[in-house]
């Protein structure tokens, strides 16, 4: 009886039909290609894991970012969604397996204004017996324009402590110039809006306003007047006096009235942190004696409570971990935590944007390129803005500095963006944009290097061997030296038919260096809309397999060293590629083929019969690899035949049978037309490879 070989080829393709993809593989679950010079895939099992650190996470993980300090001590940071209802996420690092919690803190307060000024003086001195502890570590986010001393103050301050009820903030021209008061003055008010029946046209009225034609102004607050709710930028359409000028409205008033903002009331978010003053702020900037130094005042510090997040962007600024939430608020500021400075929380960068949808850290030069980002307080998705050079205190664009802007001209919003290789790369829901550093005058240049491939989520994208591959609304494709390409992708179906759209924002890519690897981990309907199921791509064999495996966050090969991911299920951190096992539990691998016609005898020889014959199969010769190198050879694999005459027969299942590296053969002994085959492990500690296999066989009837 002649034999025929088993040769696996052409990695995992859920496209095919089962008899179409012969000798391919149809299903996998956690399994690997590995290289071979002779072009036929080695597929094996996948690496396990173990647990990373014994720690509490009280939800799921988001983002994942690993850094080291100057003092060489490696850190690993993550945050969490929301913890069930409460409106509450998780901030941790965990270093040496020590978890500390750095979640920032913050409190809103609507109180009637108070505010003093010095005639000369930028600083303003504002007076808030509601929320109290407001120290030189905290900053506010005034959201409503407040006049006093011929200033207006508005946006983000550090702010300097006076006293428990009393602070004082600096305030600045566009150019972030401190900008004096005109007048001592102790009269604060905030805007107040007109309307006219049956008109769009708002009378805006704020002392010393500063607008001209044109300009935008901004309402943080949602305000009712007339009929009319005002929320949102508007253009400057007149200008009646220094303290009046007028706006439209989308709708028509219904009345003829007057109401101030927020009823009268100044809206203040307090972020509490503890850690070194920004630039400017602090001991001198005040005056002699105030800040605290030689008050006398002892303040107690503020409290406030946990911010709230559903993702997260994390990066590092040298030792300096960076982080922005993402909570559908109008404060998604950048926080910054030093581990060297002693600070239990992490602080807001003052000086930064307010309101960001994401940011990453850009080279050469080293700094923060935010998107999604505002210059007014509402969001516009599609400006990007970036810090000066090395200094993320510095964000106001001028000509001996290298901040800077830029509105991206196409899409309705940016999606995401990293660092890539040799330039920065943004996403809008349409196009790939490159941002090259170009240097002095404009800082960077932008130019669309892709239509048509869009980001389908926040954490679709990453760089990986000098190239970039990302997941689109309905593709996959590729950024190298030949431009954007899509990416040819065998396991479509897997992708993106069972693929939950109202969780688009859940999906992480995860790049696996030390295999070649990049995957995207996939929110599905069939799992309720987490995390659940992966597709992978190996850039060096073009092979792509498939599986049911859930991380919703994700960190390469780094300072602490393989990958590790963070389980949703289980709210656990794992290291991959440290065990051959499921954090000590069996690491269930396998694979199923399609169908593939078994051989026809012609004289002494076989050919293939493409399945006019039925073939009776006596002898299976295993072939595999059972161990790692200068490891026993003990795995314990099994394999089930599943036999057909068509390809839409159910199948009659023959098996399992188990083989090791002592198994010489088995005898299944059925007769077919066509068969497939599962083969897998389940046993711990042990590492397969699977290799050419052959069956002895006999022709036993023409069909």
């Amino acid at each position: 009886m002649p034999h025929a070989p088993v040769q696996l080829v052409d990695g995992v393709n859920t496209n095919r039909t089962p008899a179409a993809n012969q000798y391919g593989l149809s299903a996998s679950q956690l399994i690997r290609y590995m290289f071979d010079n002779t072009g036929a895939p080695m597929c094996q099992k996948l690496g396990g894991c173990r647990l990373f650190a014994s720690v509490s996470i009280p939800a799921v993980i988001r983002a994942l970012a690993a850094w080291e300090d100057t003092n060489d001590v490696a850190h690993l940071a993550y945050g969490t969604q929301n913890v069930g209802s409460t409106g509450q996420a998780q901030l941790a690092v965990i270093t040496s397996g020590s978890q500390q919690n750095i979640t920032p803190t913050s409190t809103t307060d609507n109180v009637t204004p108070a505010a003093s000024t010095t005639s000369g003086s930028p600083v303003v001195e504002i007076t808030d017996a509601t929320t109290t502890g407001i120290t030189s570590f905290d900053a506010v986010y005034i959201l409503t324009h407040i006049s006093v001393g011929g200033i207006v103050l508005f946006g983000l301050y550090q702010a300097t402590q006076v006293s428990n009820t009393i602070y004082d903030v600096v305030s600045v021209d566009v150019l972030g110039n401190p900008l004096p008061a005109t007048s001592t003055s102790t009269t604060t008010t905030v805007a107040s809006f007109a309307t006219t029946n049956g008109s769009n046209v708002i009378s805006v009225t704020l002392a010393n306003h500063g607008y001209a034609v044109g300009s935008t102004y901004p309402v943080l607050v949602s305000t009712t007047v007339g009929g009319v709710t005002l929320y949102g930028n508007y253009i400057v359409q007149s200008v009646t006096s220094s303290s009046v000028f007028t706006i439209n409205a989308a709708t028509n008033a219904t009345s003829s009235t007057s109401g101030s903002i927020n009823g009268g009331n100044a809206r203040y978010l307090y972020s509490f942190g503890i850690g070194a003053n920004s630039p400017g702020t602090g001991y001198g900037i005040g005056g002699y004696g105030r800040g605290g130094y030689g008050t006398g005042t002892n303040v107690t510090p503020g409290i406030g409570t946990p911010i709230g997040a559903t993702d997260w962007t994390l990066d590092n600024f040298g030792e300096v971990l960076l982080a922005c939430p993402i909570n559908g608020t109008l404060f998604q500021p950048i926080y910054a935590w030093d581990p060297l400075s002693g600070s239990p929380t992490a602080s807001v960068i003052a000086n930064a944007p307010p309101l960001n949808d994401g940011f990453f850290v850009a080279m050469p030069e080293r700094q923060i390129v935010a998107w999604g980002s505002t210059e007014t307080g509402i969001q516009d998705p599609l400006l990007v803005r970036w810090c000066d050079v090395a200094s993320f205190n510095n964000w106001i664009g001028t000509p001996i500095d290298q901040a800077g802007a830029f509105r991206l001209t196409r899409g309705s919003k940016i999606v995401g963006g990293i660092q890539g290789p040799q330039q920065g790369l943004l996403w809008t829901d349409l196009d790939l944009w490159s941002m090259q550093y170009i240097n002095l005058p404009d800082i960077y240049g932008f130019n669309i290097i892709g239509t048509g491939c869009g980001l389908i989520s926040r954490k679709a994208a990453a760089s990986a061997n000098g190239a970039v591959y990302w997941m689109g609304p309905s593709q996959f494709f590729s950024l190298t030296s030949n431009g954007v390409q899509p990416l040819p992708c065998p396991v479509w179906d897997e992708a993106f038919q069972d693929l939950d759209t109202s969780n688009l924002s859940k999906i992480r890519v995860a790049v696996n260096s030390r295999f070649n690897e990049v995957a995207w981990y996939l929110p599905t309907l069939s799992s309720g809309g987490e995390v659940a199921a992966y597709v992978k791509y190996n850039y060096v064999t073009g092979f792509w397999d498939v599986g049911a495996l859930a991380r919703s966050a994700w960190v390469d090969q780094s300072v602490l060293g393989p990958p590790i991911g963070a389980d949703p299920n289980v709210l656990s951190l794992f290291q991959h590629e440290v065990s051959e096992d499921a954090n000590g539990q069996p690491l269930v691998s396998s694979f199923t083929t399609g169908y593939f016609t078994l051989a026809d005898v012609t004289g002494s020889t076989y050919q293939s019969s493409d399945a006019d014959v039925k073939v009776f199969v006596d002898q299976f010769w295993p072939d595999a690899i059972f161990g790692q190198l200068g490891s026993p050879a003990n795995a314990t694999l099994s394999i089930t035949f599943n036999v057909v005459d068509y390809p839409g027969d159910a199948p009659v299942s023959y098996g399992p049978y188990t083989f090791t590296q002592s198994t010489q053969y088995f005898t299944p002994r059925f007769r077919g037309r066509l068969v497939s085959m599962t083969i897998g492990s389940a046993d711990v500690g042990s590492f397969w490879r699977m290799g050419r296999m052959r069956y002895r066989f006999a022709p036993a009837g023409k069909y």
